[in-house]
């Protein structure tokens, strides 16, 4: 997006040409397809430029049919992937509302959904709870958890509910080489359909594939928003003028680039080096509590770097095996663990900006009180958290208490932990391994049948014990 296209909102034209077609004959093509057959659609609305131009121009092709013929569903969905940036979460949720409420006073076949992932596969719970790495350009785990698995569930379900789908994206040719090879490939010829890469009852139908940057905020600045009005899209470039960004895509498979540099994304994304689009709306619109995210990712970006493995990774991963990279003796280092203490580090830090940001906006919640209770729930059973300090952090942090699930057994408490550390010790037993025991044991305690537990025992015993030290040394 350039200066220029500041001009389109006093230079609004009749039949000009967009994506080298006139918008009647774009119209026209879009009932075609509609009316071809009944296959339910799926339009993935991200709130950005495009979608939103995709999205308008289905309304207001399929607005002109006779109420009659639209019998097939038009599903909208966007996804939540619950680290959203606030400057365009917002935008989405009143756009989803005015859209729903709209469309059913109009009689249009429009349902809108957001999707979210689930509480196990959400960023905090996968970073602090299960001590995932923090993402980087070689190991991207949020895009397919956060963004990617919601999206295809959401689409699974709706081809296992009507047979076949056709799923409307705003995807242009323009945007880069590949992704243009990537549209001619699975063209389906004589239709303007193209087979899915993922799903075998999908097609996709891009109404925008032709479209210029410029055809898109030409579209938008000359034709008001039909679920609002002209000030809806004045808005949206004001945002992207303000931020200097791109498009905010719909994710729904590993090709897409990370965002962050030039693009609305995720506020805490670390894969990219700085994000840009973040830094130049909080100088433009001098948003002050958004400082406070940009601070709060940064902070999350230091412990990616090579130097901090080391002090805050264990040696060994998830599954209790030890790993070295190829030809080496270099360990690969695994999951961060609260023994090496930086996922309270990080709870600490985020619950103290989501309190210093809820000054300004009340109602921002960074972390939800589900994802706490599965973050609580993973320490105290998979790092034998005995101190329980998930409710401990949150109460010193915020000063208040959750409705914490009580146990039904006494649990383990700091100075039954500070007494089997001394009987390892004495006995050159490792602590974590007993420990995993007798979590194990407290499990199956009161089980009339303890199926799997000699399976599950096994499994313990087989993880490697051994500290650093005796790894290096052997």
């Amino acid at each position: 997006m350039n200066s220029n296209n500041l001009d389109l909102f006093s230079s609004a034209g009749v039949g000009k040409l967009l994506g080298k077609r006139y918008l009647s004959e774009i119209h026209e093509e879009i009932r075609r397809v509609y009316l071809a057959d009944n296959r339910p659609w799926v339009i993935g609305y991200s709130g950005g430029k495009d979608s939103t131009a995709t999205l308008q121009l289905v309304w207001n092709a399929l607005e002109s049919l006779p109420r009659k013929r639209m019998e097939k569903s038009v599903y909208v969905i966007s996804s939540d992937t619950m680290v959203e940036s606030p400057a365009i979460i917002d935008l989405i949720t009143s756009n989803l509302n005015s859209i729903q409420t709209i469309a059913a006073l109009e009689g249009l076949p429009f349902c809108t959904q957001i999707v979210k992932p689930k509480i196990l596969d959400t960023f905090w719970v996968n970073l602090l709870g299960k001590g995932y790495p923090v993402p980087y350009s070689r190991n991207r785990w949020c895009t397919d958890r956060l963004k990617i698995s919601p999206m295809n569930e959401y689409i699974m379900s709706k081809i296992a509910q009507y047979g076949e789908v056709v799923i409307v994206l705003g995807l242009r040719k323009q945007e880069s080489t590949t992704r243009a090879q990537a549209i001619e490939k699975h063209s389906i010829r004589r239709t303007n359909l193209k087979s899915h890469t993922f799903f075998p009852g999908a097609y996709v139908y891009l109404p925008i594939v032709n479209f210029s940057t410029d055809d898109v905020w030409e579209y938008l600045t000359e034709n008001s928003c039909p679920w609002g009005d002209f000030k809806t899209h004045q808005e949206l470039f004001a945002l992207y003028r303000d931020a200097g960004a791109d498009e905010r895509p719909l994710v729904m498979d590993e090709s897409t680039p990370p965002l962050g540099n030039r693009r609305f994304g995720c506020w805490v994304c670390t894969v990219v080096t700085r994000d840009l689009s973040m830094e130049t709306l909080i100088e433009t619109r001098k948003i002050a509590w958004m400082k406070k995210l940009l601070e709060m990712r940064n902070f999350v970006a230091t412990f990616k770097e090579p130097e901090q493995k080391k002090q805050y990774r264990d040696h060994r991963r998830r599954n209790g095996k030890v790993y070295f990279k190829p030809g080496s003796k270099e360990i690969a280092w695994g999951q961060t663990t609260i023994e090496k203490g930086l996922p309270q580090i990080l709870l600490r830090r985020l619950l103290e900006t989501q309190l210093a940001i809820q000054k300004d906006v009340p109602h921002a919640v960074l972390i939800s009180s589900d994802e706490l209770h599965e973050i609580r729930r993973l320490w105290r059973t998979e790092q034998h958290d005995w101190q329980d300090q998930v409710p401990q952090i949150y109460h010193e942090v915020t000063g208040k208490h959750l409705n914490w699930i009580q146990e039904d057994m006494g649990a383990f408490t700091t100075e039954d932990q500070i007494m089997l550390d001394k009987i390892c010790r004495k006995n050159n037993v490792p602590l974590n391994l007993v420990a995993k025991l007798l979590d194990l044991e407290r499990e199956f305690h009161g089980m009339s049948r303890r199926v799997n537990i000699y399976k599950r025992i096994d499994q313990i015993l087989k993880k490697d014990w051994r500290s650093l030290e005796d790894i290096i040394k052997s």
